[in-house]
């Protein structure tokens, strides 16, 4: 074993990492439906994100520092479905750091919904910082960037916390949550 399998293998079990890797692509199939079937799709990007649920899940299951891992894989393929980059930072903010926080969930798992709520409070902070920094351009003459980019980008992550708390719920409630722990 090398070095850096040596590393990794102290950070994660090879069974959570099974588990980080099959929530991540099972995140990452849901966001691309989600991206092509939302009723929802803003022209700079943005859109209902089901993606979201495995995240959450995964965080509830294993606690906020793999999801918040584990958000920040999902949040760079993400980015692959519909890409709109100005910026580096803005790429960190929109992408890896803005499905990254989604693992606070984690710190809630007595209280999902909140925790949800949380998650994706964290990630509207991410794009409303990018809205107001690198998307000032689009808002309508006469608007505050900051109204600007609270409006675009809650239309799109408001619905998402709440039909993602939703699953969430359902999910909890069948027990699904405690399987193979």
């Amino acid at each position: 074993m090398n070095q850096t399998n040596q590393e990794v293998g102290k950070i994660f079990s090879t069974k959570i990492l099974a588990e980080i890797i099959v929530l991540v692509a099972l995140a990452s199939a849901l966001g691309f439906i989600s991206h092509n079937l939302s009723v929802l799709r803003l022209p700079q990007g943005g859109s209902i994100n089901l993606g979201m649920v495995p995240i959450f899940w995964l965080a509830l299951r294993r606690g906020t520092k793999i999801g918040f891992f584990a958000g920040a894989v999902f949040g760079i393929v993400d980015m692959t479905f519909e890409p709109f980059i100005v910026h580096p930072i803005q790429f960190i903010l929109d992408y890896p750091l803005a499905f990254a926080v989604l693992g606070l969930v984690g710190f809630f798992q007595k209280y999902t919904v909140v925790g949800v709520a949380v998650g994706g409070f964290g990630r509207f902070v991410c794009h409303f910082i990018s809205g107001i920094v690198y998307f000032s351009d689009y808002a309508p003459k006469g608007m505050s960037p900051v109204v600007y980019s609270a409006i675009y980008n809650g239309t799109y992550v408001i619905p998402s916390i709440i039909i993602c708390a939703i699953i969430i719920v359902i999910l909890q409630k069948s027990k699904a949550l405690n399987i193979y722990l």
